[in-house]
């Protein structure tokens, strides 16, 4: 598999989470390995093809991690970023913030927020005032189920 397949997936979903299983999302490690995923992808026979294309989704620019379903890693392609923005007073800031790891000296590991709106880059926020809430809402709700349009009748 290529990374050029793997970003066309996230890219045509839109919205996907890295590994967790939520009804409705699919998962990106999954569609790497061609079929799901029993216990942990570092586990699996095609773990380190995982791992690299992982590694190529997260540098290519055009896509941000968030915690943004259910607080599992969830992948958003650059083409749903003003939606996402339209709506960050439904979802909330804290879901938006962006999640990265960086290496430390030492060699470990250690997650980095950066919080919403930092990460968004400016012509993403200019493009989400002409995003009108309920293209959002659609454009969001395959991976987001009712939680977004739920709270949004709520609010009226």
């Amino acid at each position: 598999m290529t990374l050029r397949e793997v970003l066309g997936f996230v890219r045509e979903h839109g919205l996907v989470m890295q590994s967790a299983r939520v009804a409705g999302v699919p998962a990106l490690s999954e569609f790497i390995a061609g079929e799901r995923i029993r216990g942990s992808w570092w586990g699996h026979r095609k773990g380190q093809e995982i791992f690299e294309l992982l590694n190529g989704v997260y540098d290519s620019g055009e896509v941000v991690t968030l915690r943004l379903i259910d607080g599992k890693l969830t992948l958003a392609h650059r083409r749903v970023w003003p939606a996402l923005v339209a709506l960050a007073g439904e979802i909330g800031r804290a879901r938006l913030a962006a999640v990265g790891e960086e290496h430390t000296a030492s060699g470990k590991h250690r997650t980095v927020r950066v919080p919403f709106p930092k990460w968004v880059p400016k012509e993403v926020l200019a493009a989400a005032k002409s995003v009108a809430l309920a293209e959002a809402r659609t454009i969001c709700a395959p991976a987001m189920g009712d939680r977004v349009s739920r709270r949004s009748a709520r609010r009226g």
